[in-house]
Formats: C-alpha cells, sequence, structure tokens
C-alpha cells in the first residue's frame, strides 16, 4: 500500500477529489464494461489523465515483438529440451531464416528503445486484475505512472481505492 501513497504524493487537492468522485463512480457501475477508466500518471508533467480502458492500448501501445510467433516456437522447442541450435534450425524451416532473423531484431531494438516497459503480458495481466476485482465488488482502478524517457525501469501500476490512505475522508 505504501507504494500507491507515494503514487498519491504529489496529486493537487483538486485531483485528489476527482479521484474521490471517479471511484464512487465505478462502485455504481453495474457491470465490468471497457469504458472503464484507467489513469494514466506523468511525474515530470505533473499530469493525471483519465482514459477508457479500451483505449488504453493505443493510448500506450504494448510492445508484442516477444511474441513473435517465430520467437514463441522457438522457446517453445527449448522448453521440449531441444538444443539452441536444433530449435532455431527448426524455425529456420518452419518460419524461413529470413522471417526469423527479423523476429529476432525487431524484438532486440524494442529492448534497447525503451518500449519493454509495457509489454504484451502487463497489459493483459493489468485487464485481467481490473475485471477479477470489479467482479469481486472493489472498487479499484488501475494508474499506471509513466517513467521518463530512458530511464530503465519500469512503469509503475499503482491500484487507487477507496481504502487507499489518500483518499479516504480524514473527518471522523
Amino acid at each position: 500500500m505504501d507504494d500507491v501513497v507515494d503514487a498519491l504524493a504529489g496529486l493537487t487537492s483538486r485531483q485528489r477529489l476527482g479521484l474521490q468522485a471517479l471511484i464512487a463512480d465505478v462502485s455504481r457501475t453495474p457491470t465490468w464494461t471497457w469504458q472503464l477508466p484507467v489513469l494514466i500518471r506523468q511525474r515530470c508533467w505533473l499530469r493525471l489523465d483519465q482514459i477508457r480502458l479500451s483505449q488504453l492500448h493505443r493510448w500506450l501501445p504494448p510492445d508484442a515483438c516477444a511474441e513473435a510467433p517465430e520467437l514463441v516456437r522457438y522457446r517453445e522447442l527449448l522448453n521440449q529440451g531441444w538444443t539452441a541450435l536444433q530449435a532455431q534450425e527448426c524455425c529456420w524451416q518452419e518460419f524461413g531464416t529470413e522471417d526469423c532473423h527479423q523476429a529476432l531484431q525487431r524484438f532486440w531494438a524494442s529492448q534497447s528503445d525503451g518500449r519493454q516497459h509495457w509489454t504484451l503480458q502487463r497489459y493483459l495481466t493489468l485487464v485481467d486484475q481490473y475485471r477479477r476485482s470489479f467482479n469481486a465488488g472493489n472498487a479499484t482502478i488501475p494508474m499506471l505512472e509513466l517513467t521518463r524517457q530512458g530511464d530503465p525501469t519500469d512503469h509503475q501500476l499503482h491500484w487507487v481505492s477507496v481504502s487507499t490512505p489518500m483518499m479516504r475522508h480524514t473527518c471522523a
């Protein structure tokens, strides 16, 4: 929970009030929908944007280079006990040498251009956690805290709810 508190530390009182209203709206939503909100926090610009879950893949496209069929097949063969050379030769035969080479180049390029912060797997995990939380009756909203360009750390995912310490009412 401390990481959520830290993530909310720089918010203005207006942003906090907006979050409380947003959480209340989510708690009144009767069924799961792709129209539920996702928060995007850009600390370097002191911004907190709200988008719909359905827009997330366009707003912050997940890097799916690691999910190329050539690389997926290669990993499957390795997991089956094939040597790296055998797996590579098999993939060359199945997909073609050039396609395998391009898939590997795209993967390594994505690792160096900073897109590795937001992978397809992380995107799918966020959607799954959001759906499970909602279906369990918990009004939580994902907040992606973006890293600065060139920062080697991953984007941070926080879950904001009415029970987040900075979101609770302080009036007794």
